[in-house]
């Protein structure tokens, strides 16, 4: 959907997952056995993986100032699941959170969050306001107070909606007739 660069560092595990369904056209990449590969998950974990999905959209559009899309998990009742532990580079002394268990998504997921909160990017990961998009994107606008993920599409459907919405009535009649 979006010509914008990808989001930085685990973020873009984010991203990715919630692009992996197309609103408009309902095809959703994790119904196919290559589209859950890219994840590391199986069959079985797909409902998990579709409830994170849905509850990362959630949280997304609230970053963007959007009520949520529909009922989700909130996502903090998901997180709780993947215990995360601190690691320190010998080298430099940083640390970091880092999953206990690498292999499920959840925790990549809860190990992706607490990154981007620790280098302040979280709330830059948005959803698209367009309600038949909802599309993941990263805002690198100076004001963090992008909308849409691209400005070509989604941006300009809706201003074209508010002009069309605002323009007077020129046939004469009324928008009842």
């Amino acid at each position: 959907m979006s010509e914008r660069t990808p989001a930085p560092e685990g973020l873009a595990l984010i991203e990715s997952l919630v692009n992996t369904v197309d609103l408009g056209s309902g095809r959703d990449a994790l119904d196919t056995a290559e589209g859950r590969e890219r994840f590391g998950l199986t069959e079985d974990d797909l409902p998990g993986a579709l409830a994170l999905r849905e509850s990362l959209r959630a949280a997304l559009l609230a970053h963007a100032g959007h009520p949520p899309h529909r009922e989700v998990t909130p996502l903090g009742e998901l997180l709780a699941h993947a215990p995360l532990y601190v690691t320190v580079d010998p080298a430099d002394g940083s640390a970091a959170l880092a999953p206990a268990d690498t292999g499920p998504l959840l925790s990549r997921v809860a190990a992706a969050v607490a990154g981007a909160l620790t280098a302040g990017t979280w709330t830059r990961l948005k959803a698209c306001a367009a309600e038949t998009c909802h599309w993941a994107y990263y805002d690198r606008s100076p004001a963090g107070r992008g909308r849409w993920c691209s400005m070509q599409v989604c941006g300009a459907r809706a201003k074209m909606r508010r002009y069309r919405a605002k323009e007077p009535n020129t046939t004469g009649r009324s928008a009842a007739t």
